[in-house]
């Protein structure tokens, strides 16, 4: 596991194109998902283009309805990751910095979505962005590794 998050890490290619957020000079990426031996890895970015300092207070992903109606209950089931490889408390202004998150292999029922939301220790400049069913179950499969 920790072989397979370093060799990502390093490769550091972009695969997934379409999901994140950007707000208040922060922008929070996920950059690719891939899969090997029945665990998912989540390659994240949190790039900082303002002065102020950007601290991590927590990350979390729970899976939750797509649509809310009014008067109804809502249900999320918080997932949690098995590993963090490079964990970032703190990024710098004008700088970025990369995290992998190892999880147990899940998918998403129908009708529901992946919410991963990064927030800031003492401030406002949260960041979330959803994961569809489809994105996980085409994860890129990781075959050999590329590590020295």
């Amino acid at each position: 596991m920790q072989l397979i998050n370093k060799s990502i890490h390093k490769e550091n290619k972009r695969h997934v194109k379409h999901i994140g957020s950007k707000a208040f000079g922060i922008q929070y990426l996920l950059r690719g998902i891939y899969t090997h031996n029945g665990l998912l890895y989540f390659h994240t970015q949190v790039r900082n283009q303002s002065n102020v300092p950007f601290e991590v207070d927590f990350v979390t992903f729970k899976i939750v309805d797509k649509k809310v109606m009014k008067r109804t209950a809502i249900q999320e089931q918080i997932v949690f990751p098995l590993r963090a490889y490079n964990y970032a408390t703190l990024v710098a202004g004008n700088k970025d910095e990369r995290t992998m998150f190892t999880f147990d292999k899940f998918t998403i029922p129908a009708g529901k979505v992946l919410v991963v939301e990064l927030n800031e220790k003492s401030g406002g400049r949260h960041q979330s962005f959803t994961v569809e069913s489809e994105d996980i179950v085409r994860a890129k499969v990781i075959n050999e590794l590329k590590v020295k």
